[in-house]
């Protein structure tokens, strides 16, 4: 059944003058409040993980499915990188090392330059 137009403007205009009692607005705030820590107090960490978990698979998709083995992958593609590896390690016997100090070879001192003034030279050529 189909209201009528009547009903409608009726209900409408009435809802201009109908108010709900003091405090009902500060009550509903205070219960409802109370209800959303209680809810939270009851659904633990783990429930909630699993919850979620189930809600995203309970749609099954190709994407989802793809998604899911993408994460399989990297997950085992870091666990295969990040495992400790055991290693053959062969130990050679230590060798003596020879610390004996060689001196350096005394070294001549450097000839003085020629501080004689240069000499003419011909055309086309330096003299050093």
């Amino acid at each position: 059944m189909r209201p009528r137009f009547d009903h409608i403007t009726e209900l409408l205009a009435q809802r201009g003058e109908v108010r709900p009692e003091e405090g009902y607005w500060q009550d509903f705030l205070v219960e409802f409040h109370h209800n959303q820590r209680v809810a939270s107090v009851e659904k633990s960490a783990p429930s909630a993980f699993l919850g979620g978990l189930r809600s995203w698979f309970s749609e099954v998709s190709p994407s989802k499915w793809a998604y899911g083995a993408g994460l399989v992958y990297a997950t085992a593609a870091i666990a295969f990188f990040l495992a400790p590896r055991s290693a053959e390690v062969n130990m050679l016997p230590p060798t003596p090392v020879n610390h004996q100090v060689v001196p350096a070879p005394q070294m001549q001192p450097l000839e003085q330059p020629d501080t004689s003034p240069p000499s003419q030279g011909n055309a086309g050529e330096q003299a050093f």
